[in-house]
């Protein structure tokens, strides 16, 4: 255990350390979009961030190789070669993307490429653990596409999930918490080594992401861009997939009956796939639903519109740090809500508490739409949006413009088919070009140019 708190210390260090000069970089070599009629920030930020946070994971990969027990893990599989071989290829391609927009087509074959170099060294699924079944061997070709299927999903899944601040980044911390506890149990509770792997890649992501949470919480400095999300992406159905099918049922000496009724009785306990697509179901929920979205309307599954889950949570009245603490909630409570299960699957208690906290986040999601008011001798007590609205306070018929012109009362963003909420509103929204005064703390000088057309949505951040 100290030598993984060890590895996931100096990943976050290296990560920390390094997205500060990267910013910079970023802002020298122009990788800061203008302001799209989806996003939610409303100054140029550059991106990049993906760079300190690829070499987070070189340093970890690099210190734990000349750890004394971990280094085992480097002679005896050829499986962390294999996730540097594919993050490296996946990298390349985000960076290309934060700086020049590459095509989604291009991208989606950069994944599936980078998901085969992986295939080709050795890290891929073997065989599958069915309830009521038993074992399942998988040939090379379905082996093949089941894993580049899923690592396809998850990398996407997390890219679509980076819309907020702080999101994709945390949202991946709390996965790869779980996941990490969930391996460790596996490797040192069993003595399976098989899953050493799995657990450090999981300490390695952990640390990616703790080492740049820092520098991208509301207000972010710096974005991950294409070239993080896609890579702390891979880097989490690396894992997934270096546990899967690794985990013989005889081998945990769970029960002594055959193997078939061992895999049907333990499935909460070990299955690999289980835990893996339960921490990812936030973001691929969302990404299922927008592939549905814009399906339906005729657009490309690829096209960029306003209605991700984080932009929904805006709408209905969440603050920006709200809402991304809301998600944090739903994936911290599904994550280690199957992690429970699968330690004690026949506690009640654990389903109840389930239960408990979901209405929990249910209430905290719907909050904006019963907003107390606190009495009027109280109102000098408490944050104004509690306070009763008097009727000097009463919105005009202009203020909806001027909401608009100062940024309050308004998003200031379009709607899912463009511009249609800012039309309505007698209001454009104004795209802020790079390089710009006021950019997070840069140091550019120059006003700040107005564009009176609205750019519509375009590739994803």
């Amino acid at each position: 255990m100290r030598e993984y708190l060890l590895t996931l210390c100096i990943t976050a260090a290296v990560t920390y350390l390094l997205t500060g000069p990267v910013r910079k970089f970023a802002i020298v070599a122009g990788a800061m979009p203008e302001i799209r009629a989806r996003d939610v920030h409303r100054e140029p930020t550059p991106r990049l961030g993906g760079i300190a946070m690829f070499f987070g994971l070189c340093a970890g990969l690099l210190v734990a190789d000349h750890l004394t027990n971990l280094s085992e893990v480097f002679e005896n599989s050829n499986e962390p070669r294999a996730l540097l071989s594919g993050a490296a290829l996946i990298w390349l391609i985000g960076v290309l993307d934060d700086k020049f927009e590459i095509d989604a087509l291009i991208k989606l074959g950069g994944q599936m490429i980078a998901a085969g170099v992986m295939v080709m060294q050795g890290l891929t699924i073997l065989w599958l653990p069915i309830p009521g079944v038993g074992s399942v061997s998988l040939t090379q070709w379905q082996g093949t596409l089941l894993t580049v299927a899923l690592v396809v999903i998850t990398i996407n899944a997390v890219n679509f999930a980076d819309g907020l601040d702080g999101l994709a980044a945390g949202m991946v911390c709390i996965a790869a918490a779980a996941f990490f506890m969930y391996g460790y149990r596996i490797w040192y509770g069993y003595g399976l080594e098989s899953a050493a792997p799995a657990t450090l890649f999981a300490a390695l992501l952990m640390g990616m992401c703790l080492g740049f949470l820092p520098h991208n919480m509301h207000p972010a400095r710096i974005f991950m861009g294409d070239s993080g999300s896609m890579l702390i992406g891979l880097v989490l159905a690396a894992g997934a997939i270096s546990i899967t099918g690794q985990v013989d049922p005889d081998a945990m000496n769970l029960f002594a009956g055959s193997e078939k009724e061992a895999v049907h009785q333990t499935v909460p306990v070990y299955i690999p796939l289980l835990l893996p697509l339960t921490i990812i179901a936030v973001p691929a929920a969302d990404l299922v639903l927008a592939i549905v979205r814009r399906t339906w309307r005729g657009q490309s599954p690829f096209a960029a519109d306003r209605g991700h889950l984080h932009h929904r949570l805006l709408e209905i009245g969440h603050s920006h740090s709200r809402a991304v603490l809301i998600m944090y909630f739903w994936s911290a409570l599904i994550a280690f809500g199957a992690l429970a299960y699968s330690v004690n699957s026949g506690a009640m208690w654990i389903v109840l508490g389930i239960m408990a906290l979901s209405a929990v986040g249910l209430l905290l999601l719907l909050l904006p739409r019963f907003t107390p008011r606190a009495p009027r001798w109280a109102e000098h007590f408490v944050p104004p949006r509690y306070r009763r609205r008097r009727a000097v306070d009463l919105p005009g018929e202009d203020a909806p413009a001027v909401a608009n012109a100062t940024g309050e009362g308004t998003h200031g963003e379009a709607g899912e088919d463009g511009a249609q909420d800012t039309e309505q509103d007698g209001e454009r929204r104004t795209p802020v070009a790079a390089g710009v005064s006021g950019v997070n703390g840069a140091t550019a000088v120059g006003p700040r140019s107005r564009l009176l057309e609205e750019r519509r949505a375009g590739t994803s951040r």
